[in-house]
This record gives C-alpha cells, sequence and structure tokens, in this order.
C-alpha cells in the first residue's frame, strides 16, 4: 500500500475506534495501539511498519515527551516532596523486582529480566492525571499522586538512560558512575537554567509574548536539547521531556498580568490539536505494527503473571509509601491504585528495547497488552474503591 493511503487508512481508522472507546471511558491509547495490531502484520497485514512510519513514529515521540514535559506541573512535588519521592522510589522498587522475577521464572534471560523490571517501574502520569480529574480525592492523595508520578517520571529518564548503556555494549562499575554522572549533570544543569531564565529572565517576556516566536523557541529548544542528550550518550526523548517540563516552569512565575501563564496555556492548546490528533497517536499505532509475535510464543500465562506484578507492585509499594508518612490504610490503597497505571513512557521504553535486541517479540508483546490492561483497569478499579470509601463513610 502506497506511504499516503496507509497513513490516512491508519489515522482515520484510529480515531474512529478511539471515539466509540470515548464513549466507554477507555484510554485512546488503547485504540492506536489496536488499530496497529489490526491493520498491521499480526492480524490483516494490510500495512507494514515501513521505513517513512517509523520516521513520523520517532518524531511524534519526541513531540510527546515535549507534550509531556509541558503538562507537568514541577511545583506538585515540591508541595510534598519527600512523600512523593519515597512513593515513587517504592512503587518502582516492587514493580521492578515483581517484573524482574516473573520474567526470570518464565526463563527469559537476565538482560531481559532487568529491562522489563525497569519498564514496569514507570507509572503513566497521564492516567493517573485522569483517574484524578474524574474523580475528587483529599488534597493530600492527589498532590501526592501527582508528585509521585512527576517524580516516577524523572526515575524513568534516569533508567531510561541505563538501558539506553546497556543496549550500547553493557555497563561495568567505571561506565556506571560516568553514566550517572552525566545524567544527572545533565538533568540538573537543565533544570537549574530553567530556575533563572524561564522562572526569573525579564528578557524572557519578549519572546513569551509573541506565540510564534515562543512556537520555535520551543520546537528549537526541544530538538538542542534532544541532541545534547544523545552527545551524552543519553536517548533523545530525555532532551525532548526535558525541553517541556523546563517551559513549564513558567507556571510559576511571579507575573502579576499572569501574560506567561495564558500564553504558555496557548502554546499547549496550539500544540494539543496537532500532537494529539496526528504526530502522538502514530506513534502508537506504529507500537502496534511492530506487534507480530509468533502466536505460539503468546503465553496468557506470562501476561497475567506481569499483569498482577505490575498492579501489585505500584500497591504495595506507593501504598506502603503512603502509609510510611502517616496516611491511613484507606488513603495509602487509594495511592497505591492510582499509581497502578501504565502507557506512553513504557511503549517507549519498549520499542526500544525490542530495537535494540534487549527483548524478543514475546515478551514485547506481553507487555504491550499489560500496559493496556493496566490503563483499562486502573481507572475502573479507582472510581470502585472511591464508591466503596463514599459507602463506607455514610454508613
Amino acid at each position: 500500500m502506497e506511504f499516503l493511503a496507509a497513513l490516512a487508512l491508519l489515522l482515520v481508522t484510529a480515531k474512529s475506534i478511539e471515539w466509540v472507546f470515548k464513549r466507554f471511558e477507555i484510554h485512546p491509547i488503547i485504540a492506536h495501539v489496536l488499530t496497529g495490531i489490526l491493520l498491521g502484520p499480526f492480524v490483516l497485514g494490510l500495512i507494514e511498519p515501513t521505513e517513512d512510519l517509523k520516521v513520523l513514529a520517532e518524531f511524534g515521540l519526541i513531540m510527546m515527551m515535549l507534550y509531556m514535559g509541558l503538562t507537568s506541573n514541577f511545583s506538585a512535588i515540591a508541595q510534598n516532596t519527600k512523600k512523593a519521592v519515597v512513593v515513587a522510589a517504592l512503587g518502582v522498587a516492587f514493580s521492578f523486582f515483581l517484573g524482574f522475577a516473573t520474567v526470570v521464572a518464565f526463563g527469559k534471560g537476565w538482560a531481559a529480566a532487568i529491562f522489563i523490571g525497569v519498564t514496569l517501574g514507570n507509572t503513566a502520569i497521564e492516567v493517573t492525571s485522569g483517574v484524578l480529574v474524574k474523580e475528587r480525592v483529599k488534597r493530600i492523595v492527589s498532590s501526592i499522586l501527582m508528585g509521585a508520578a512527576f517524580a516516577d517520571d524523572i526515575m524513568a529518564v534516569y533508567l531510561i538512560g541505563i538501558i539506553t548503556a546497556m543496549a550500547q555494549g553493557g555497563l561495568n562499575p567505571v561506565s556506571f558512575g560516568i553514566l550517572t554522572a552525566k545524567i544527572f549533570t545533565f538533568i540538573g544543569a537543565t533544570l537549574l537554567a530553567s530556575e533563572y531564565v524561564f522562572k526569573r529572565a525579564k528578557w524572557f517576556y519578549s519572546i513569551v509574548r509573541d506565540l510564534n516566536v515562543f512556537f520555535t523557541f520551543t520546537l528549537i529548544l526541544t530538538f538542542t536539547l534532544a541532541i545534547v542528550a544523545e552527545w551524552a550518550g543519553l536517548n533523545q526523548i530525555i532532551g525532548a521531556y526535558l525541553a517541556g517540563l523546563t517551559i513549564s516552569r513558567l507556571r510559576e512565575r511571579k507575573d502579576p498580568m499572569i501574560v506567561t501563564r495564558v500564553k504558555l496555556n496557548e502554546l499547549i492548546e496550539n500544540l494539543q490539536v496537532v500532537l494529539t490528533e496526528f504526530f502522538i497517536p502514530l506513534f502508537f499505532i506504529y507500537v502496534g505494527l511492530m506487534f507480530n509475535p509468533p502466536v505460539a510464543q503468546i503465553s496468557l500465562a506470562l501476561i497475567v503473571g506481569l499483569y498482577i506484578a505490575a498492579v501489585l507492585g505500584k500497591f504495595l509499594g506507593c501504598g506502603l509509601g503512603a502509609r510510611l508518612f502517616g496516611l491511613d490504610w484507606w488513603d495509602s490503597a487509594l495511592i497505591g491504585i492510582g499509581m497502578g497505571g501504565r502507557g506512553s513512557l513504557e511503549l517507549a521504553i519498549l520499542t526500544f528495547g525490542l530495537s535494540a535486541g534487549i527483548i524478543d517479540q514475546a515478551l514485547f508483546a506481553s507487555v504491550i497488552a499489560v500496559s493496556m490492561l493496566t490503563a483499562l483497569t486502573t481507572p475502573i478499579f479507582f472510581k470502585a474503591y472511591i464508591k466503596m470509601l463514599k459507602s463506607r463513610a455514610k454508613a
């Protein structure tokens, strides 16, 4: 099939499925991945994951990471820094251990087990924020959830750097130390620059006031940091995410006329249409196109095992972290449930692992299934638990 025809068919199918799913409050990521699986080699075989589609998907991934950074609230973690970091860290640790143990138990090898453990450690901030928008919860709970999801992303950024180094030839203690120093230097320098440029510098007003200039500046910064991240031995998406995150700090700027906040919101709104309707869906569609495991290698037991590891890891780790800071068991459990969703960043890590040969198609397919299941079930569990809490309070 010709490129433009394939592109049109993919987007029309994806948006049609998304429209149907929206009526049942199913996350759009599931619709996009299913489109690729349905039209790709695994089911109908109408469209192959060609190099042209790969280029668009990679660009979509960079834009997605920029958008995730722009929509992140840097100050959310500052409200409950220790709580958010501990909750996130324990959630990552428990998920890693359970995911690692599950993959080892199925005889997939240590490298694959480490990779999957890292992948399952991430929480999808878009799923977490989605459930909070639809359900009213205590301020302390919502603050910890968003702060922990944000801290989770920063940890994922670090772990992506480690995975990149693994794929490029392994890690020894010296190279691990150097890589860690490079990662934290890069992240620290970028966030420090954001403090003085986006939060304080007066000259930046001239850029923000003109939306066209602001838009161009955002793209230049995104590609620049993506290139610098690659030069530093990291993944390009780290730079793209940090570009969005630094610009998002305009929300913290002391501006009586709130010009910066208005312009930032306008920038996000203008980007949202192009990104969420075209580039971001293309990335997830491409993930679906890459889904092509031999049917005989698909293990329902492995999918179930990884799903339990993913959900239980966050429930136990994040719930325990919240409980350590004095939250009652009910609120701690709510945080553990709310942190259970997986999504965009996890799929980005997966595609990298498959391309680098760290995991095989069977594991790739299994974790895609787990990711979609958690994105589907987390809002359901969260809503049901809130309803149960309300019934308990009335009793």
